[in-house]
């Protein structure tokens, strides 16, 4: 080792008288312009190698940030410091780029020598000076002369050899700039990656995902050039910090392009050059593969992916050409954004190339030029964000339009659906009444009973659907009336039990004898809970029986609550069922096959009319034993003197004649409807087939009341009325009452004729004493029934 410093004294000593020495107080010029370098190829030498070998001649470096290119070549930079002084002075000299491999520092001092090495194929806490950049510090003894040799190698990246030399003072200072600059730099890349990825979660729109991508991928490449994931990362160097630079530069790359092509919509603006795209991903892929097979692989991606970088941007400035020279719309800021980037980069390469002076603003000129970039494509993405706002907005207004002209074609099949299944329901029930009501022997009031349910059973469904419609439209209300609740009660009861008693099982029916006589609530309503119940227990019982059982209690205010218990020992069902029960259509979801029929809207629509009611229900089941519901609903009590106030003011009344204007299209409801007034005492009528004829008959004769359809060919009801309430035929005639009698059940059409100035409305099939009830409400008479 002596030796060895003894011989290199003295070669140093030769060299000084050959090679200029730069002293940093008094010297005039750069560092570089004093220093020489020299190639030797692949050949890794030692120090005394390369004093020894007087055949290598050195050239002198040529800028203050000196590049050689790509290369695996070793390189050697010598040159001569000079402390004149007095006292020991210290400096810190930076050097090569921070991904340089291989960055070695021997100092020749008068009386030794030192060696530092740097480069980030060595454990950062290897380095002489704890920093990303490769800096070595540097003692130069008072009044001497000290000799350096670099040795820089790398395993294909470019090789700049830049000589700064610093006081410690301004070594510091410089640093804090410099942290600062790459602290808003980084700090703006990750604010805009993380804001458009949160656009893209949101959005779903791939512009975002893929900007958001190429930002993130541009931090982390500007990271590794900078040193950062070596310090941070992977501070033990190895596999991957020395392929980080090109693993994330080919990354930028790919994301740049997906980025440009989905927000330039080449696909469907320029789909030529959607293979070009195509083909750049494909060299992409090779290159990434390339990176990770060996050494000499990994040489020849960092020229070819510097060249694939230059070909992509070339690509993406073509397109914006060619789409502006197409007229078509682009972005102004995204323009703007891709010229900063090409800028930057030239200006990268240009200052690696030694093209360009070397200082702070063309070493950082890739920094800058993405920064920018960042910026002005940001504000291109900002006007994306507002025209898929707009472009959202008009969507929704679009689809808002079209939801109105659905829900308006939905209800007008509704009524439509309502007016042309209850219509023949109408005539069936109407004639099965009838005829129940003339037939003499058991066997055939059975045969007519069973067409009745049947009616009733097919009328049930139609209703569930109906009412479904409306729950839908939260337009479900209840009516307010008085009604006999144990007559009602003993009806509905007695058709389950006849259906009961058909399929062999046993039915039990109790009610409380403290039932009130009259009570004030939606009696149809009510009705149609306890149908919907019973009629799901009898349809599920296979085997054994039904109970229905009823109890009342009183409460203050009036108020009576109804408590029904319906218990059947049919199939049950699973506590997963159980779940869904109440839920539309819930026997889809069960394995029936189509057993046991129905819509399964029953109980959907019982939960919503007992929510109503304000009232509670509940169910209890166990498969294959049977299931129990609870319901109870609470309805107010009219006392006997109100109720029986009101029966005398109608028996007082005065009855008098009623002659009738029957306005129907449909000959099977013609014969019910001349059946139920037949059946009337003091009442006449005519009957005419549509709207028109209606207005001629009211010319020609004198009539009392108009039982008025809704849909008929030639002029309909609402036509009809309208012409009589505009006073067209007469003052007298334009105050006749008017009651709408249709088969569209729909909550819009009663609003409808309302509206129009009709009196009442009731639906298909007609119930004789609810039809006699409107028409006496409406002419302040009392009509018998026969």
């Amino acid at each position: 080792m002596k030796q060895l410093t003894v011989i290199a004294c003295l070669f140093g000593l030769f060299l000084h008288a050959q090679t200029p020495t730069y002293n940093p107080e008094n010297s005039k010029g750069e560092l570089f312009e004093y220093a020489e370098f020299i190639d030797v190829g692949d050949k890794d030498l030692e120090l005394e190698e390369l004093q020894n070998n007087h055949s290598y001649h050195y050239q002198p470096l040529e800028s203050d940030n000196h590049s050689v290119g790509f290369t695996t070549s070793n390189y050697w930079v010598k040159f001569k410091l000079e402390n004149s002084s007095n006292r020991v002075k210290t400096y810190y000299l930076e050097t090569a780029r921070p991904i340089t491999d291989v960055a070695e520092l021997y100092q020749l001092k008068p009386n030794g020598s030192q060696f530092f090495e740097s480069g980030d194929q060595i454990p950062f806490e290897n380095r002489q000076v704890k920093h990303r950049s490769t800096v070595f510090k540097v003692d130069l003894e008072e009044g001497s002369v000290n000799e350096f040799y670099l040795h820089f190698s790398s395993d294909g990246e470019t090789i700049n050899m830049p000589l700064n030399l610093y006081s410690e003072a301004d070594f510091w200072q410089t640093n804090y700039k410099q942290q600062l600059f790459l602290g808003l730099f980084y700090g703006l890349l990750f604010l805009a990656g993380v804001i458009y990825l949160f656009f893209y979660t949101s959005l779903k729109e791939k512009s975002f995902l893929y900007y958001g991508l190429y930002v993130f991928s541009i931090a982390f490449m500007q990271a590794a050039l900078d040193g950062l994931i070596f310090q941070y990362i992977f501070p033990g160097g190895g596999f991957f910090n020395d392929r980080a630079v090109m693993i994330t530069a080919l990354f930028s790359n790919f994301f740049l392009l997906k980025y440009c092509e989905y927000f330039l919509q080449v696909n469907d603006r320029l789909p030529s050059f959607q293979k070009l795209f195509k083909s750049v991903y494909v060299i992409l892929i090779g290159l990434f593969a390339m990176v990770f097979i060996n050494s000499k692989t990994l040489e020849l991606v960092y020229p070819i992916a510097n060249l694939n970088g230059l070909i992509s941007l070339i690509l993406i400035l073509t397109v914006v050409f060619v789409m502006r020279f197409k007229q078509m719309r682009i972005d102004a800021y995204f323009s703007i954004g891709i010229f900063f980037l090409v800028i930057g980069l030239l200006g990268f390469v240009m200052n690696n190339l030694s093209l360009l002076p070397n200082n702070f603003y063309t070493l950082n000129s890739a920094k800058f030029g993405s920064g920018f970039e960042v910026i002005f494509l940001s504000l291109s993405m900002t006007n994306l964000i507002r025209k898929l706002r707009l472009e959202k907005e008009k969507s929704q207004e679009e689809a808002l339009q079209k939801s109105l002209e659905i829900s308006e074609l939905k209800t007008y099949f509704m009524s439509n659906m309502s007016h042309e299944l209850r219509t023949p329901i109408n005539a069936i029930m109407g004639i099965a009444e009838i005829q129940l009501a003339e037939q003499t022997t058991v066997e055939q009031r059975k045969q007519f009973e069973i067409i009745k349910n049947a009616s009733l059973s097919l009328l049930s469904n139609v209703n569930d659907i109906l009412d479904f419609e409306k729950i839908e439209k939260n337009e479900l209300q209840l009516k307010n009336e008085d009604f006999n609740p144990s007559i009602a009660l003993h009806q509905i009861s007695n058709n389950w039990k006849t259906e009961a008693e058909n399929k062999g099982l046993r039915y039990d029916f109790e009610m409380d004898y403290e039932i009130p006589t009259i009570v004030n609530g939606d009696s149809e309503r009510f009705l149609q809970i306890i149908n919907n119940v019973l009629g799901n227990a009898v349809k599920f019982t296979v085997e054994g029986g039904v109970s229905f059982k009823l109890r009342c209690n009183s409460q203050p205010g009036d108020i009576c609550r109804f408590s029904f218990q319906v218990i059947d020992t049919g199939i049950g069902m699973s506590k997963e069922a159980q779940k869904n029960v109440f839920d539309s259509f819930n026997q889809m979801r069960l394995n029936h096959k189509r057993q046991f029929g129905g819509i399964g809207l029953g109980l959907t629509i019982v939960k919503h009319l007992v929510e109503l009611f304000e009232g509670k229900i509940s169910i209890e089941s166990t498969e294959g034993k049977g299931t129990e519901v609870y319901v109870d609903l609470p309805l107010k009590v009219v006392s006997k003197s109100s109720s029986n106030a009101n029966i005398n003011t109608k028996i007082s009344t005065e009855v008098k004649p009623l002659h009738v204007l029957v306005v129907e299209d449909n000959l099977m409801n013609q014969m019910v409807m001349k059946k139920l007034l037949n059946g009337m005492t003091n009442v006449s009528f005519a009957v005419v087939n549509n709207g028109s004829e209606a207005l001629e008959a009211l010319k020609k004769d004198v009539y009392d009341m108009v039982l008025m359809d809704l849909q008929m060919p030639i002029m309909d009801g609402y036509e009809a009325t309208k012409i009589i309430r505009s006073g067209e035929l007469g003052k007298t005639i334009m105050e006749i009452p008017i009651i709408a009698v249709t088969a569209d059940a729909m909550q819009e059409t009663r609003q409808r004729v309302l509206d129009l100035g009709m009196n009442d409305y009731m639906t298909k099939p007609v119930n004789k004493d609810l039809l006699s009830e409107k028409m006496y409400q409406c002419s302040d008479s009392l009509l018998k029934i026969a």
